[in-house]
C-alpha cells in the first residue's frame, strides 16, 4: 500500500481554468507531481502541452513558478537554475524540469545526457504522449510502432518506440521511475521519494493524450491503466541501481495476469491501420520486455 494514502497533501497548485484539452492526462500528472513537490519547487520547460497548459503571460493557473526555455534546451535551463540558486544560497529550492518525449527523447537528449553524466541534482520529467503533440501530432522516436501520425499518414510508423528508460539507466543516476497518472498515488510517493533524493533524478510518465491517440476524452484514466496492465508500461523504480517493480506492476509480476497487448491498441484510433504482423510483433516486444524487467528484479 502507498505509503503517502491517508496524507496527500490537500493543497492544490493548479487552479481552475487551465488551457489544457479535454481530458488531459499531462493536467492529472501536473497536479499530483505539484501535490508531491509542495513549495519551493521551481518548474522549468520548453515549448510543449505543458507550456500550453501554464498559460499566457502574465496569467497562470499554476501557483509555482515556471520558466519557460527553448525546445532544446530543459536540461540546460535546470542545470543553470540549480547553479545560481546554490550561489544565491537557495539549495533548498527543488529544481524540476518537465518536458514531453519530443524534447527529451529526440531534441533534448545532449542537454539531459550531460547533466546526468555530471549527476546535476535536479529532478527530470519527461511526460511521455509518444509524439509532437502540442504541434500537430507529428511522429517522435517515441511514437510507437503502427501508430499514425500527421507525418506517417499513410503508412504506419515502422519502428518500435526508442527505450530510453534503458538509456537513462546507463548514466547510473540516483533515481529513475516510471509513474501514470491512472494510478496517482504510486505517482505522488515517487514524487515525494525524489524530491528527497539528491543528484539528478529522472521520472518517465506515460500521459494518454484524447485527440493526438485518437479517443473519448473520458477514457484517459481507463487507456492508462490498460497500458500497465498490458505490460505496455509497467511502473517501476531504479535506486541506487536496484530494480523493482510499484503497484499494480508488482502485483502483475507476482501473478502473472497481464492483458493482452490487444486490450489497449484497440481502443485508439491512431492503431486502426496496425496490421496483423505489426500486432504479433508489438505483443512479443512487449513480451520480451516484460521477461527483461521480471530477470531484473530477480538479480
Amino acid at each position: 500500500m502507498p505509503e503517502n494514502l491517508f496524507k496527500i497533501n490537500s493543497k492544490e497548485y493548479i487552479l481552475p481554468g487551465s488551457r489544457a484539452c479535454q481530458g488531459c492526462g499531462l493536467s492529472l500528472f501536473y497536479r499530483y507531481a505539484l501535490k508531491a513537490l509542495r513549495e519551493n519547487t521551481i518548474v522549468t520547460l520548453p515549448a510543449c502541452c505543458l507550456c500550453v497548459l501554464q498559460g499566457l503571460y502574465p496569467s497562470t493557473p499554476v501557483c509555482v513558478p515556471a520558466l519557460n526555455n527553448s525546445f532544446a534546451s530543459t536540461a540546460a535551463s535546470a542545470s543553470g537554475l540549480v547553479a545560481g540558486l546554490r550561489a544565491l544560497n537557495k539549495a533548498d529550492i527543488t529544481v524540476v524540469a518537465i518536458a514531453g518525449d519530443g524534447a527529451t527523447f529526440d531534441m533534448g537528449i545532449q542537454a539531459l545526457s550531460g547533466a546526468a553524466e555530471r549527476g546535476t541534482d535536479f529532478i527530470y520529467v519527461c511526460y511521455d504522449n509518444e509524439g509532437y503533440m502540442n504541434t500537430g501530432t507529428q511522429r517522435s522516436s517515441a511514437t510507437p510502432m503502427g501508430a499514425l501520425t500527421t507525418t506517417t499518414p499513410i503508412l504506419t510508423k515502422q519502428q518500435p518506440k526508442k527505450d530510453f528508460l534503458k538509456i537513462m539507466e546507463a548514466h547510473n543516476i540516483a533515481y529513475i521511475a516510471t509513474a501514470s497518472p491512472s494510478y496517482p498515488l504510486d505517482l505522488y510517493d515517487k514524487f515525494v521519494k525524489a524530491k528527497k533524493i539528491r543528484g539528478t533524478r529522472y521520472i518517465h510518465i506515460h500521459v494518454p493524450c484524447p485527440p493526438g491517440w485518437v479517443y473519448p476524452p473520458k477514457d484517459t484514466v481507463k487507456i492508462g491503466r490498460l497500458a500497465v496492465e498490458t505490460g505496455l508500461f509497467p511502473l517501476f523504480e531504479i535506486e541506487n541501481g536496484k530494480f523493482r517493480f510499484t503497484g499494480r506492476s508488482k502485483t502483475q509480476a507476482e501473478r502473472g495476469n497481464r492483458l493482452p497487448v490487444v486490450n489497449y491498441l484497440e481502443k485508439q484510433g491512431r492503431f486502426r491501420k496496425m496490421d496483423a504482423e505489426q500486432l504479433r510483433q508489438f505483443q512479443a516486444n512487449v513480451d520480451a520486455k516484460w521477461e527483461e524487467y521480471l530477470r531484473k528484479v530477480e538479480e
